[in-house]
């Protein structure tokens, strides 16, 4: 088992395989590292292996030779065991002569085995490895090297892990590119909202997978007044099915328009809605990713998690976080309830300022 620094001579990159199963966050700060693997090996296939239905995020990423999904598991158990098999062969099948496993989960570590791939690269933060991943990789890193600004602090947690192999990219800010189907099918979407062609939106993810991390639906409300009042702009909310209802009780009676979409869109589409948005507004979950890497300024609110880690602040994008000796404490609430007191008391006024700021450098509508 091989643990130094691994040379890029030491691989062939001819068909090459990224294992991202990660959040749908994760998956998009993955580009820039997709975008580094072929600018080092322009010549290769470079694919990736997601959960689905993440991979319509980098479908139309022209660096990418294909997105492969694999569903998380569920029903009897000898189904499973049969499409675990099936997917296996289809590993095989592609043949890949280089697989990288951008984290460090068990799941990442069985796909990578299961490729048969001559070169099996994983990282393992321990002194000691799971006797499965001695098995799963053939070579494992254990120290990795992160970079200060400006490379994206997001984007740096796999970069750094591919930069052990001699691979890395100049630019490291994600971009994602949407597919023509995609924007087309949200169109029309907009349309049957009655947002006119190349009419202007906000968009708006109110909530998040962790409770921790979401704002009062009252102050989300008056902030989507405060835009309509200045800029005539209406609020497309976006989410899951699970949060249609919420979001529906946000629209509802509110003097500005609100438009809600959460649970009507697919991953592409939802992507697709917030790339044509005049700007984003969210809660520290994928969305704000999103919405940086298609272009769209952003305003987001950070409670107990630390922005650093993950995201740039810039002219274009604004995090409103409380100020708070004791924040980022990376708690999932204060104790133990679920709920941060943090961004329970944050005002309206810190977000709608930011949201104002970014859309005054907008023409104003006739």
């Amino acid at each position: 088992m091989q643990h130094a620094r691994i040379k890029a001579i030491d691989f062939d990159p001819a068909n090459i395989l990224l294992i991202q199963l990660g959040d749908v966050g994760d998956v998009v700060l993955t580009a820039p590292t997709i975008r580094a693997v072929k600018e080092s090996h322009p010549d290769a296939c470079v694919s990736v292996l997601v959960t689905k239905p993440y991979g319509s995020l980098l479908a139309a990423d022209p660096n990418l030779f294909e997105a492969v999904e694999i569903a998380r598991k569920r029903g009897p158990l000898l189904q499973r065991l049969r499409e675990m098999l099936a997917f296996a062969r289809l590993l095989r099948r592609n043949r890949y002569t280089l697989v990288i496993d951008l984290r460090t989960g068990d799941r990442g570590a069985i796909a990578s085995f299961l490729t048969g791939a001559p070169m099996r690269v994983g990282y393992h933060r321990g002194e000691k490895d799971r006797f499965w991943h001695q098995i799963a990789f053939t070579h494992i890193l254990r120290k990795l090297t992160p970079a200060g600004l400006p490379v994206h602090p997001g984007a740096d947690q796999c970069l750094r892990i591919v930069r052990e192999l001699g691979i890395d990219t100049k630019d490291s800010i994600p971009k994602l590119h949407i597919s023509l189907g995609d924007l087309s099918r949200t169109r029309s979407l907009l349309a049957d909202a009655g947002i006119p062609p190349g009419g202007r939106v906000v968009s708006s993810n109110p909530y998040s997978r962790w409770k921790y991390k979401e704002w009062s639906d009252d102050k989300w409300g008056e902030v989507f007044d405060r835009i309509w009042e200045n800029y005539q702009l209406p609020t497309v909310l976006i989410g899951s099915a699970a949060e249609a209802d919420a979001c529906g009780k946000i629209a509802a009676g509110r003097e500005g328009r609100v438009i809600n979409l959460a649970g009507r869109t697919t991953l592409g589409e939802l992507a697709a809605v917030i790339s044509l948005s005049s700007l984003h507004m969210g809660v520290d979950s994928a969305a704000p990713h999103i919405a940086a890497a298609t272009g769209t300024p952003t305003v987001t609110i950070h409670g107990p998690s630390d922005w650093r880690a993950w995201r740039i602040a810039d002219e274009m994008h604004k995090i409103v976080s409380p100020a708070m000796d004791c924040l980022p404490c990376n708690k999932t609430g204060c104790d133990g309830n679920g709920i941060s007191q943090c961004l329970e008391s944050l005002e309206v006024a810190p977000v709608q300022d930011a949201a104002l700021e970014l859309l005054s450098r907008l023409p104003r509508p006739a």
